[in-house]
């Protein structure tokens, strides 16, 4: 152990300082443990509300949807997903067919978003399909030859149908008869309920096959859009640039990145004034290694005086100040990471604080603590209050010892 550090550790466990001194010590211990372990907290649950909430719409959502630039729709689908399932990067590829129909079930009705689907190739991509809770995910038609239908957990709560139930789906899409346009209607069975654990989904979303929702919206053998799953998220932008020039002209395409720029850009600014907003209490808690440090120079001058006249230099006795303060730093500084971290494991694992989905879209407050966000949260409370140390340790440094001494 060096000099410098031997003399500043003496100086933090001195028996004899005054009872004051160690009181604000400890304060400057707790306020650097405060605002670390807040920050923690803070930006784990920030992180874990981004990850959860992109993990989940990414569920039942494609990384790029490829869309005509025409309101026909795709005629050749089958052709196109041949020529594009080569693509690097593709994971899979489905066609879907997306209208917005009138559910009507006994006293009951509302407007969902009624998904036409290949059931084998959705299962593979989306996980919506798999997580039946009620009925099952067979979209075979009964003896009466109708169709299956497939409804969220919560839209079948509010219209109070379970699996088996009738209902009636009438598409906008009409039909031209003598008396005029008039709706489409057709009668559909309740084949199971799914829960996504995404309450936009399982509120106002249901599954039928690609030939159900074709013929509920009269527009033949055509799909809206083709929806691609990638290998790797972060390659979206690349890959549905790959796609467009292999699909050619008369098609767009759009990434989850887009479609939800607002929703994560809103996250990540959160994150931000989170961070510069919470990041005060560390700033306070250098003030208090401030005040520490000054009144250690108060009290000990006599001792510096005569380490100074014994040859110490005073660059060295700067240093002993600094160092005093990254001390009570440091084991803040750990102290908070052990306890941000341990807290928000147990959070996350145990589910500890509720929330409504119907508001956040999911059941709980994910916590989600990555090492990156512990490098530079201590990175940035060991820099502060390091900062705080400059005036008094160079107060210390410039003590005359002969002004301190002489009339000892």
């Amino acid at each position: 152990m060096t000099f410098e550090w031997l003399v500043a550790l003496r100086y933090l466990r001195a028996p004899n300082r005054p009872a004051v001194l160690r009181i604000v010590t400890l304060l400057a211990v707790i306020g650097v443990t405060a605002g670390v372990t807040t920050l923690v907290i803070a930006l784990s649950m920030n992180t874990g509300f981004r990850q959860a909430i992109r993990d989940r719409l990414l569920s039942v959502t494609a990384h790029v949807n490829l869309k005509p630039t025409s309101p026909e729709g795709i005629r050749d689908y089958r052709e196109l997903m041949a020529r594009l399932e080569s693509t690097p990067g593709v994971r899979s590829i489905e066609p879907a067919v997306y209208d917005t129909v009138l559910l009507s079930a006994g006293d009951h009705a509302r407007g969902i978003v009624l998904k036409g689907v290949d059931p084998e190739l959705e299962r593979k991509a989306s996980e919506a399909l798999l997580h039946i809770v009620a009925g099952s995910g067979n979209f075979a038609t009964n003896a009466d030859g109708i169709s299956a239908l497939i409804v969220g957990r919560i839209m079948a709560n509010d219209l109070q149908i379970s699996a088996g139930d009738y209902v009636t789906l009438t598409s906008p899409q009409g039909s031209l008869t003598p008396f005029g346009m008039l709706p489409r209607s057709r009668r559909f069975r309740v084949a199971g309920i799914f829960d996504s654990g995404f309450y936009d989904y399982d509120a106002n979303w249901g599954f039928v096959t690609l030939a159900s929702a074709q013929g509920l919206a009269g527009i033949g053998d055509v799909v809206s859009l083709l929806e691609v799953r990638v290998q790797h998220l972060d390659d979206a932008p690349a890959i549905a640039a790959d796609l467009l020039r292999s699909a050619g002209k008369g098609y767009t395409t759009t990434t989850w990145m887009e479609e939800n720029r607002a929703l994560f850009r809103a996250l990540s600014l959160e994150k931000l004034v989170t961070a510069l907003f919470i990041g005060l209490i560390t700033f306070v808690a250098a003030l208090n290694i401030l005040v520490v440090l000054t009144m250690t120079v108060t009290d000990h001058a006599r001792d510096i005086s005569v380490l100074m006249a014994m040859g110490a230099r005073r660059r060295q006795v700067r240093q002993i100040f600094v160092l005093q303060g990254l001390a009570v730093s440091v084991a803040g500084t750990a102290a908070g990471l052990a306890i941000g971290y341990s807290f928000a494991w147990v959070a996350n694992r145990w589910r500890l604080i509720p929330l409504n989905p119907e508001v956040y879209a999911i059941p709980y407050v994910p916590f989600h603590a990555n090492a990156y966000d512990a490098i530079w949260i201590a990175a940035a409370a060991i820099v502060v209050s390091v900062a705080a140390t400059m005036f008094p340790a160079r107060s210390a440094a410039r003590i005359l010892p002969v002004e301190i001494l002489r009339f000892e």
